[in-house]
């Protein structure tokens, strides 16, 4: 099982966790909390129950990248293409727009 941290404007937003039956992802308690606080995404709403999904949310599934820059990813990191938390973990640590995901 592999857990990713979900930065959101330089603050830990929540966890994505890749599961036996699919993804979860929970909202940290701290952020929750904060005054500046903002969803991650539309799908995903501020919540304190966590989200459970069979596949890999939309919203994260979209932060990979697609053509030929993911044809770049497999090659050099030697990643498989169906590996949809392997590619997030390896290729998002630094994307375009207010989130960002890190091992955790």
């Amino acid at each position: 099982m592999r857990r990713a941290k979900v930065i959101m404007h330089d603050s830990v937003a929540g966890y994505l966790s890749e599961t036996e039956g699919g993804y979860a992802f929970a909202y940290d308690d701290a952020y929750l909390r904060s005054d500046t606080a903002a969803a991650v995404s539309l799908t995903l709403p501020l919540s304190s129950k966590p989200y459970q999904s069979n596949v890999l949310f939309p919203f994260f599934d979209g932060l990979i990248p697609e053509g030929w820059l993911l044809d770049v990813a497999e090659q050099n990191w030697k990643l498989d293409r169906r590996d949809r938390m392997g590619l997030l973990l390896a290729c998002c640590k630094d994307c375009i727009g207010a989130v960002s995901i890190v091992d955790s």
